[in-house]
């Protein structure tokens, strides 16, 4: 008999503990820890926040769907991992013991690294449905009043796109209520140049970003340090590729959305051999912890790299792509080692991103996700906003069936052409 235990009920845990059902026994159990009984689909964050969705719309009871496939579901929280006893607390003061555990906890936002950042601060967030919804009705307030409007993503964060596309679907709102001529936007952004994405940039995602922000007359602010956030107004420096502070900027803003930095979560933080200094689980390329051989490490949880040195810390990205292909790596990996058998998968590190604007949208392709790659594709249009839609469809249809087959990478792969691409090529 063995116990798996996942340990995080986001995307990558709940796809984690589906794709491990196969490879349980009748005497094995699986076990998923979560902060709570609801999952919510992040992606959908910025339209929840804009009020093209409800949150009901992007919320699935995990309960129903974790006991219809055998699974022990706890909704309390971990409080701290034992990695020496195999053992993780929860926040009630049980514990749970484990044979093989997958960490799947995605990230602590640092909002406190900044002063005045997030939603206990001055600005908003799109990084949980419950910042999501305080963004709308900040949102409903602000277009009573019209202002400036600053958003972006700060130093050290590790997912942009999420921070463009709501700087376009605010801008397409706004349109669609007449006020946009009486809102000047300001996009803030450590990265390096429009486009970087972490990623030193996919295709020409730095032409497609930058030509969109010209058409929607939306000024930029690149390797952008954001020193505080004080109300109605926000302190940024610029800094120049030799680490000096070229320019200090100060933002008036009505409202303001801006990514965070990401860190380890508290259960995890600190663990020798487990995490880096900054959090992140370190993984080899089975996805297996090396000081702890029978912990394993997927999704935004997972220590990457940065792809290089730029002015101001940005973080690389893990898409739902990227993810899903770890999760099944993993589970492949568990299952030979509850055969007695050695992992053998590696899981692809590939990006597959959709960004909808609201009326258009920008996708990109990097295989691998860190250069150089064998395909470098981007590409704009109308289309990405119906696959965007498309896609919350599907996996929302996925989550709430608990269907164990993967299928973002065939989905994706169809909806953007890139077989068709691989062949012309």
């Amino acid at each position: 008999m063995a116990d798996i235990v996942v340990l995080g009920a986001g995307l990558g845990g709940t796809l984690m503990a589906y794709e491990l059902v196969p490879f349980i026994g009748p005497s094995d159990r699986l076990t998923v820890i979560g902060q709570d009984p609801l999952y919510h689909f992040v992606p959908s964050n910025p339209w929840v926040a804009i009020g093209w969705r409800q949150r009901a719309e992007v919320e699935i009871d995990l309960n129903t769907v974790m006991a219809r496939k055998r699974i022990k579901y706890h909704s309390q929280g971990a409080k701290r991992l034992h990695p020496k006893e195999n053992r993780v607390e929860l926040n009630d003061g049980s514990g749970v013991p484990y044979d093989y555990l997958v960490i799947a906890t995605g990230p602590d936002l640092a909002f406190d690294e900044i002063i005045g950042l997030g939603p206990v601060g001055h600005t908003q967030s799109v990084c949980h449905v419950d910042h999501a919804e305080r963004a709308h009705a900040a949102f409903e307030e602000f277009v009573k009043n019209p202002a400036p409007i600053v958003v972006g993503a700060v130093q050290g964060a590790s997912c942009f796109g999420p921070a463009y596309e709501f700087a376009f679907i605010l801008d397409a709102e706004l349109r669609k209520r007449k006020l946009r001529d009486k809102v000047p936007m300001t996009f803030v952004t450590s990265e390096p140049y429009i486009g970087h994405l972490g990623l030193d940039g996919v295709g020409d995602t730095k032409g497609l970003l930058e030509n969109q922000l010209r058409e929607r007359h939306i000024k930029w602010i690149v390797s952008a340090r954001v020193r505080q956030v004080d109300p109605g107004k926000m302190t940024v420096e610029e800094v120049g590729e030799d680490g000096a502070v070229r320019k200090t900027h100060e933002l008036s803003f009505g409202f303001s959305m801006m990514l965070p930095a990401f860190r380890g979560v508290k259960a995890v933080l600190g663990l020798e051999g487990l995490t880096n200094p900054r959090g992140f689980i370190v993984v080899d390329k089975k996805q297996r912890n090396p000081a702890y051989p029978n912990i394993f490490a997927v999704g935004v949880c997972v220590a990457i790299p940065p792809v290089g040195p730029t002015p101001v810390p940005v973080g690389v990205p893990k898409t739902g792509f990227m993810i899903e292909s770890m999760v099944t790596a993993t589970a492949h990996n568990i299952g030979a080692l509850m055969k007695g058998a050695e992992p053998a998968d590696e899981a692809s590190w590939n990006a597959v991103c959709l960004a909808d604007f609201g009326d258009g949208g920008v996708a990109f392709v990097a295989q691998p996700q860190i250069p150089p790659r064998n395909l470098n594709w981007s590409s704009k249009g109308r289309w990405v906003h119906y696959a965007k839609i498309a896609y919350e469809k599907y996996f929302m249809h996925k989550v709430r069936s608990g269907e164990s087959e993967p299928f973002y990478e065939r989905w994706a792969m169809e909806a953007l052409g890139v077989r068709r691409l691989r062949r012309a090529r």
